[in-house]
């Protein structure tokens, strides 16, 4: 931002505060209560689990956030002039809100920022920071679980809303879930808006295999913490001891399988009901989809935008993708 445009300083508003989703207790009693038992990913995200992850990113093994901070930070300039002028800059699943201050350091005339995401906590603290830095801005955090349909504010004066969705976390969706939410998004933004999405490429699977399977064992305790949060929110009983935490590449469906395999047979209680676990039975808890170009395309294009530009790095481990609406929306 200017300092042309730093008179006044806009605080951040109170987040919209849309609960503990019920959709996400639902979506865990239902994986668990399946043959093939699943949890999904949001479940890691409670305040610990959001301190792992930011943890997470800075293992020397994760090459994601490294490598496209570093693509952001060469490309930002060219990124904000697709962008726009006067736009409302939506981050999904914001974290701690590092890497979108490359890029609105670069949106001189931006209106808003509404960064979307499950923790409170650090959601208050992202948007307590951004107004800080940037005055000018208005912020309007919403907190809420943005892998269900929501409706997020009207930002008076913006010219467009354009999405920002970092860190490779489209691969988290399943293909047809991937697709769902691109044609949310796509319903956000409108015919006018456009998305940056963070996109992880396929690569050597030995490179893979460690990224998810660290030698510090951040990312076992990240797994093994959406139990915890299970126990804390739904009075489970699982003893985290019981299970341990297993990760590789699947190459038929070009993702790595993230997975809480159970140490022995027992039986777990959770918001009521009773759940038995074989031993070596596991549970699915996150698939990472690596994309290739063409999985891309058919992705994008199948969820009304179109691919304008790939920005990626010197060992083509990642993409940064602009991307722009082109099936028009309709009431």
């Amino acid at each position: 931002m200017s300092g042309a445009i730093r008179q006044q300083r806009a605080p951040a508003a109170a987040p919209r505060d849309h609960g503990m989703p019920p959709s996400l207790r639902a979506a865990a009693l239902k994986g668990l209560s399946s043959e093939n038992k699943t949890l999904p990913p949001a479940l890691f995200y409670d305040a610990a689990g959001a301190q792992l992850f930011e943890d997470i990113c800075q293992l020397p093994e994760y090459y994601p956030t490294r490598t496209e901070l570093g693509i952001l930070q060469k490309h930002a300039g060219e990124l904000a002039a697709q962008v726009g002028p006067h736009a409302a800059l939506v981050e999904y699943g914001s974290g701690a809100g590092v890497k979108v201050r490359l890029l609105l350091d670069q949106l001189q005339s931006a209106i808003a920022y509404v960064p979307v995401d499950v923790s409170r906590q650090q959601l208050l603290q992202v948007a307590t920071e951004r107004a800080a830095q940037y005055p000018s801005l208005r912020i309007i955090p919403v907190c809420a679980d943005y892998t269900q349909p929501l409706e997020l504010p009207v930002v008076p004066g913006a010219a467009r809303r354009v999405a920002f969705f970092p860190g490779s976390t489209i691969g988290n969706f399943h293909p047809t879930e991937a697709a769902a939410f691109l044609r949310r998004v796509r319903h956000t933004v409108g015919n006018d808006g456009g998305l940056i999405l963070g996109v992880d490429r396929r690569k050597d699977p030995d490179i893979l295999h460690a990224a998810y399977n660290d030698s510090a064992g951040v990312t076992a305790a990240f797994n093994l913490n959406a139990l915890t949060h299970l126990n804390r929110d739904l009075d489970g009983s699982f003893d985290i001891n019981a299970f341990s935490h297993l990760a590789f590449f699947n190459d038929e469906a070009s993702r790595i399988e993230m997975h809480l395999k159970s140490l022995k047979e027992q039986r777990v209680q959770l918001a009521g009901q009773t759940f038995h676990f074989e031993a070596g039975e596991t549970i699915l808890t996150e698939c990472s989809y690596k994309y290739d170009e063409t999985r891309l395309t058919t992705l994008v294009e199948g969820s009304g935008f179109t691919i304008d530009t790939l920005y990626t790095d010197s060992q083509d481990w990642f993409w940064i993708a602009w991307l722009r609406p082109t099936t028009p929306v309709t009431a």
